[in-house]
């Protein structure tokens, strides 16, 4: 179903009558079609009106209820187009979140620059590949974000959400690390691609098992296999050494995490599920 088609009639009258046999890739479809499609709105209006007489009643009798206290109240201030653009990739939770993670990078940085000499463990290089991480965890807690609910019920709360709100957390993120990469010297291809692998690992094991439970994981998993060890063996570990992990590997590893999001794209359409 794409924007200029209209939804079947199949769809639209499973839908009106709640059908258990529709898929739910198939549900997400109608709904993020109904958003902009008047036409398929009228016809699922219709739908419900001959198919579910009882769901058509109920709704009647609560907009005969709300309807007077809607014309009294004053309307909302309407929103800049900058602004409602950006609310459908953040969530005002992820500012203070997200601020904090270039606090941490920051931080970061100023050791590294205080750093004794030029076998010193890179803080930023140990953090990057991880850092990332913790901003798709943060911006996918249900237990920060106020608007979880309303998230849930929206349409667009399946893998599309998730890539959204993935790609605001690397926009922020991804430069803090580059501008501290330079002032390090460190190259982008040093932390570039664990970062990545790490943020496509995270996706992948969240179809499974939510996305904050696979952040937290592999935050857990991250402190006690590599930043711990580096930081009492006093050496940058093999898997972020030049002479190390070959690039190659990250890449798989990217390449794997991307591929299996892709083949569980459905997963992510139960938000509770993902969170």
């Amino acid at each position: 179903m794409t924007g200029t088609e209209h939804a079947s009639a199949r769809l639209v009258d499973g839908y009106a009558r709640g059908a258990a046999d529709l898929a739910t890739d198939e549900v997400w479809a109608l709904e993020a079609h109904l958003e902009a499609c008047r036409s398929c709105r009228d016809r699922l209006a219709a739908a419900v009106t001959a198919g579910a007489p009882a769901v058509a009643a109920l709704t009647e009798a609560v907009w005969a209820d709300l309807a007077p206290r809607l014309a009294g109240a004053a309307p909302a201030p309407p929103r800049r187009r900058l602004i409602a653009r950006l609310a459908t990739w953040t969530t005002p939770a992820m500012t203070p979140w997200l601020a904090m993670v270039l606090a941490v990078t920051l931080l970061a940085l100023l050791l590294d620059l205080a750093g004794p000499g030029p076998e010193r463990i890179s803080l930023v290089l140990l953090l990057a590949p991880v850092l990332p991480v913790a901003g798709v965890a943060l911006s996918w807690s249900r237990g920060l974000d106020p608007a979880y609910e309303l998230t849930a019920a929206t349409p667009r709360a399946g893998l599309p959400l998730v890539l959204r709100r993935t790609v605001a957390v690397l926009a922020v993120v991804i430069p803090a690390l580059l501008a501290a990469g330079r002032a390090t010297g460190l190259t982008a291809a040093q932390w570039l691609l664990p970062s990545l692998a790490c943020t496509a690992a995270t996706l992948a094991l969240g179809g499974l098992v939510g996305i904050t439970r696979a952040a937290v994981a592999l935050l857990a998993v991250w402190a006690a296999a590599v930043a711990a060890p580096t930081l009492a063996a006093g050496r940058t570990p093999p898997v972020l050494r030049a002479d190390g992990l070959p690039p190659w590997g990250w890449g798989l590893l990217l390449a794997l995490g991307a591929a299996v999001v892709l083949a569980r794209r459905g997963a992510y359409a139960v938000q509770g599920e993902n969170r």
